[in-house]
């Protein structure tokens, strides 16, 4: 039994994906069991999708707050600690019942399991399940790992489904088509819960459809159920309601497609909307390391594969277009990093690659390989790196620090504990 959260997290950390051989879910269905199946007892949204996934959550959760409910939220990956991945109406889960709920998850495993651990996304799955389950929540929220139909919070039967959007990513595990990814992705739609879906691949969004039709699930599409205009960092939006220059707090076109999701998920959920709360939720929904300033100069974004570096681009270019971009960019292993740094060399004026401590980390080198530009390094300490390039900045240069979210929370939390966030 854990005495304490560091001796907790330190172990739960360690786990891997592979050191439970079991059929995908098993373990996490055989603990839900023996446990009294505690997900049944709180109403769920489930969210999927490559990029955006986190954004919509965060809008929804505050539309949902805004007109008074109780929410749940599980997110990844945390920026600091575990803590943040469980909240309830942003409140971080206390170290007591995380240690609490953690030792009786490891009780289970023990004793039905033989001892053989999930891993730490599923243990931290089921923590979450069983936390929400304790608590007077009107709804909660569910962000997946990766993929959809095999993830383990997909043990839940969801009122909404939502699915941002499809890009080439984890294709070892997913696939390596549209199509594919898209089919994974879709696994989270339940028979007769409606699916809204932002999706603009047709590929995908054809994979998508379908599922939704066998399965009898409403279909809530962008652009064809409902509709967005955008004006910068305003937006008209066209569903089953009509709102006119709605103000979002986060930049981009794509925050502005999230934004939309967010409303028609709502709806879906609560069945009607008060325009005031809404317009004033989304006026201050912000999503930490998604295209968040660190002074004025630094610019901080988990654009973790292609799609979401082409949202940077299109964002910088709309909100700093006469500035000179100075990249930093660090990266996991399983994204398709070729595109995404073709995309960065086009408009830097510097590129320059890192690395993190993790192992399915890239290597500063191997991301260097793969830049055609004229003026690009790699080093393997970031934190020098970016002190270099901070030190170096001009009054024309924005640093744009992005890649992985795992490599955003370490860059956020120095920035943190410099005070400068």
């Amino acid at each position: 039994m854990f005495q304490s959260m560091e001796e907790c997290t330190n172990f739960i950390f360690r786990l891997k994906a592979s050191q439970y051989k079991g059929e995908p879910l098993e373990s996490a269905k055989i603990i839900l069991v023996a446990l009294g199946n505690p997900q049944q007892k709180t109403k769920f949204i489930h969210f999927a999708g490559s990029n955006g996934k986190g954004s919509t959550l965060n809008a929804t959760r505050e539309i949902l707050m805004a007109h008074g409910l109780t929410v749940g939220a599980f997110i990844s990956p945390h920026l600091e600690r575990a803590n943040e991945r469980v909240t309830i109406n942003k409140q971080q889960i206390s170290d007591e019942d995380f240690l609490r709920i953690a030792n009786k998850l490891a009780e289970v495993v023990v004793n039905k399991l033989d001892g053989k651990f999930p891993s730490f996304f599923e243990f931290m799955t089921l923590l979450a399940l069983i936390y929400f389950s304790e608590k007077a929540l009107d709804v909660a929220l569910l962000e997946t790992g990766i993929g959809g139909r095999l993830d383990s919070t997909n043990v839940i039967v969801p009122e909404v489904s939502v699915i941002t959007t499809i890009s080439l990513e984890h294709t070892d595990m997913l696939g390596d088509t549209y199509a594919q990814i898209a089919a994974e992705k879709a696994g989270i739609i339940k028979t007769g819960k409606p699916v809204v879906i932002g999706v603009k691949n047709e590929k995908a969004l054809s994979v998508i459809k379908e599922t939704a039709q066998k399965l009898t699930a409403p279909i809530y599409a962008l652009n064809e159920q409902f509709f967005v205009n955008s004006h910068t960092t305003q937006f008209d939006y066209t569903g089953e309601i009509k709102l006119a220059n709605v103000e979002l707090a986060m930049f981009g076109e794509h925050q502005i497609a999230n934004a939309a999701l967010a409303i028609t998920t709502t709806q879906l959920f609560l069945g009607a909307l008060d325009e005031v709360k809404l317009r004033d939720a989304l006026k201050h929904a912000k999503w930490e390391g998604r295209f968040e300033w660190v002074r004025d100069n630094i610019v901080l974004d988990g654009a973790h594969n292609s799609e979401g570096t082409t949202a940077l681009i299109e964002t910088l270019q709309q909100v700093v277009p006469d500035k000179n971009y100075v990249f930093v960019y660090a990266a996991l292993q399983d994204k398709d990093h070729g595109v995404s740094i073709g995309l960065m060399d086009q408009v830097a004026s510097e590129i320059h690659f890192t690395q993190i401590a993790l192992p399915r980390a890239a290597t500063a080198q191997q991301l260097l390989e793969q830049s055609t530009h004229g003026n690009k390094s790699a080093h393997a300490d970031w934190v020098t790196l970016v002190e270099q390039k901070m030190s170096e900045l001009s009054d024309r240069d924005v640093l744009v620090i992005t890649g992985s979210l795992y490599f955003i929370a370490e860059v956020r939390g120095y920035f943190v504990h410099k005070g400068w966030l």
